[in-house]
């Protein structure tokens, strides 16, 4: 394994400082914006313009790596982001944070894709499994311990802004001095719904939804807890267990996934998730311990449906288009981490904290009623034609690229579309 990782260290090194930076980044906005007195509206609105950058940098990033190459690119895109924290710390209200905000999804997955692209030019078919694999328990560790350094201080001060740009410009070095060759072209992820909801309605309907849900858990989570009288600490932990939590349940809801129809598998996902969100919005527990318990099974419901989503695409698809179709099913999913926030803004703003979940609520209903449709219509895909189940990030960082580096059967060539 060390054989296997050691040449790459230094991409996984970067990886890990940005999303370091963008795990602290993440959390230290909405939670300084609650203390600045924000509404929960603008700070929807956050999510809504991380998701419409991070939606464009997957769209163009391939573009301008085409025209300066990987490294250029990345060193652009790394600094961009870094500024765009310290500008966020010096105009201290919302307006100045929903295009900063923007502009660090744009760089933020400008900069993932051109890590990820360069990680899978690394791998074959031995290592790719094994690389993957650390790329994302690197991924994950990085997000939550970034998330978890906000219970070291004030988030009121300067010091957290300073981090997550310290670890952006940190991101910069590893790839700045790697003696790696630059890789092949990105893949340019294409958006083509007609194709998509032929090839899996399920997924194609399904993926906008879990959108809506995971993009607006993601930005507003800190809001909901803060709103109910967390602790600082505990905020943190309220963010950071579903992360762990989806990424512990991949396996063996990959597992049964490949064994059973992954429709019915998303609808008891679906399922566990309503019954945390119904916890969580009627019962409204005061103890911590259930409150924190309540969320992890939340986030292991709700960090597994792209993924499941994904293995069904691909059970419809020919294994020369599983990159493509991943392509299209992200931006579609990005779509609905566009709305979800907004939608969620609105409703805390309306109802208090509950709002949040039960935006959540209304998008997995939305999920069972069309899933439970579809069942009655189609017939499951047999056994033996199913593409493999691969988990993947349960956060909002997955890219075009990150189909390419991940496992794939040794029948699959690849599609690659120049930027």
């Amino acid at each position: 394994m060390t054989r296997q990782i050691l040449p790459i260290a230094a991409l996984l090194l970067g990886s890990a400082f940005l999303l370091f930076a963008g795990g602290v980044n993440a959390l230290i906005l909405p939670v300084r914006g609650t203390g600045e007195g924000f509404s929960a509206f603008s700070l929807g609105l956050l999510g809504t313009g991380w998701a419409v950058g991070y939606v464009l940098g997957c769209i163009l990033t391939p573009r301008l790596v085409a025209r300066v190459g990987h490294i250029r690119s990345f060193s652009v895109l790394a600094s961009i982001a870094g500024l765009s924290v310290l500008l966020s710390l010096l105009l201290i209200t919302p307006w100045a944070w929903i295009p900063l905000r923007a502009m660090s999804g744009f760089c933020f997955a400008g900069a993932a894709m051109i890590v990820e692209g360069w990680l899978s030019e690394r791998s074959d078919a031995n290592s790719r499994g094994t690389i993957f694999g650390v790329y994302m328990a690197i991924n994950l560790f990085a997000t939550t311990a970034g998330q978890m350094v906000l219970t070291t201080g004030d988030p009121m001060g300067h010091v957290f802004f300073v981090y997550a740009a310290m670890f952006y410009m940190l991101a910069l070095i590893p790839t700045a001095v790697s003696s790696s060759a630059s890789p092949k072209p990105l893949i340019q992820a294409r958006l083509n719904l007609n194709e998509l909801y032929q090839n899996s309605p399920v997924s194609a309907v399904s993926a906008f939804f879990v959108g809506i849900s995971n993009g607006t858990f993601g930005t507003l989570a800190a809001v909901y807890a803060m709103g109910i009288g967390l602790e600082l600490q505990t905020v943190a932990l309220f963010a950071s267990l579903p992360l762990l939590a989806g990424a512990v349940a991949q396996v063996p809801i990959g597992m049964l996934s490949d064994l059973v129809d992954r429709r019915l598998v998303l609808l008891a996902m679906v399922l566990v998730a309503l019954s945390a969100e119904l916890a969580l919005v009627i019962v409204q527990p005061g103890d911590t311990a259930i409150v924190l318990l309540a969320v992890a099974i939340l986030g292991a419901a709700i960090f597994t449906m792209y993924p499941l989503l994904l293995a069904h695409a691909n059970d419809h698809a020919s294994p020369e288009k599983y990159v493509l179709t991943t392509g299209s099913l992200l931006l579609v999913f990005g779509i609905g981490a566009i709305f979800g926030p907004l939608i969620a803004g609105i409703a805390i703003e309306t109802i208090g904290p509950s709002g949040l979940f039960v935006t959540m609520a209304t998008a997995h209903v939305l999920i069972a009623a069309y899933s439970l449709w579809r069942i009655t219509v189609q017939k499951p895909v047999p056994f033996e034609e199913k593409a493999i189940f691969v988990a993947t990030s349960p956060t909002r960082t997955a890219t075009p690229q990150t189909a390419e580096l991940a496992p794939q059967p040794e029948n699959v060539s690849v599609e690659v579309h120049e930027g």
